[in-house]
């Protein structure tokens, strides 16, 4: 099945959505991440997300830290504990494997990776290579550009990996043809914004004018502007987005801000 074949169709001029991304779970509840407990984090951000009148959630990647199909089976049980009763959605990060995912899929963790709206969608990517570094492979480009061509719709595009160095340690795992990915987005003169995860933290760029901005994690973050793998417990981050023909408006929130 082509990636963007089935659409998810809401009944909206105008969506309301949060972006949540890098969440590293365990298969122990009590898994730490570099000294993080990233269920807690998770947890927390179902529970604020759930007070925001989300028409969907997109989670950006990286469900898991150490592989496990229990750690997959911890983000559907921390979702359904929590007050969060909106749709969500998943792109795959570079620690995830698609089939772990479509196993804790249901009636609210949905499979659609086109979301369609009153003359908007969203689309979302696969830049999961075979290394940690992002590759959106040869065929996927050429259904994104096809549809990119035949739709009519003003367009927001996420995927997991950066597609722009940020002057970082984890520039040696970005999206390494990212490129032809960016170019592909703006060419179509129908995308908005490209929104990605990985880098855990809050980075705002553009190419040739299209924003591309990053989504912070749930979990932990990482130090800016170091070639060293810096880490700071700063909470969990989401990126609240709001998407019609006639605006496009985001912002990220700091949980513990």
């Amino acid at each position: 099945m082509a990636w963007f074949e089935q659409a998810y169709t809401f009944d909206a001029r105008h969506l309301k959505l949060a972006h949540f991304t890098d969440c590293h779970l365990f298969a122990n509840k009590e898994g730490e991440y570099f000294s993080v407990n990233t269920a807690n984090n998770l947890a927390a951000t179902f529970e604020f997300l759930s007070t925001q009148q989300l028409d969907a959630a997109i989670f950006g990647g990286d469900i898991t830290q150490d592989h496990t199909a229990e750690s997959y089976q911890l983000f559907s049980e921390l979702l359904a504990q929590s007050d969060l009763t909106c749709p969500v959605f998943w792109l795959p990060g570079n620690h995830d494997e698609p089939s772990e995912y479509a196993a804790i899929e249901n009636t609210q963790i949905l499979p659609y990776k086109k979301l369609v709206a009153d003359g908007i969608e969203v689309l979302l990517l696969n830049s999961k290579g075979q290394t940690p570094a992002g590759w959106c492979t040869h065929s996927h480009l050429e259904e994104l550009n096809t549809h990119l061509y035949e739709t009519e719709h003003h367009v927001l595009a996420l995927c997991h990996h950066h597609p722009l160095p940020i002057n970082g340690y984890l520039d040696k795992h970005i999206l390494e043809n990212g490129p032809q990915l960016l170019n592909a987005l703006v060419n179509s003169e129908k995308v908005k914004a490209l929104i990605h995860g990985h880098v855990h933290n809050d980075y705002s760029q553009s190419y040739r004018e299209m924003p591309v901005l990053a989504t912070p994690a749930t979990s932990i973050q990482f130090s800016k502007a170091t070639p060293d793998w810096q880490q700071k417990n700063l909470g969990p981050a989401v990126r609240i987005i709001e998407f019609s023909r006639s605006a496009f408006k985001t912002e990220v929130i700091w949980l513990n801000a």
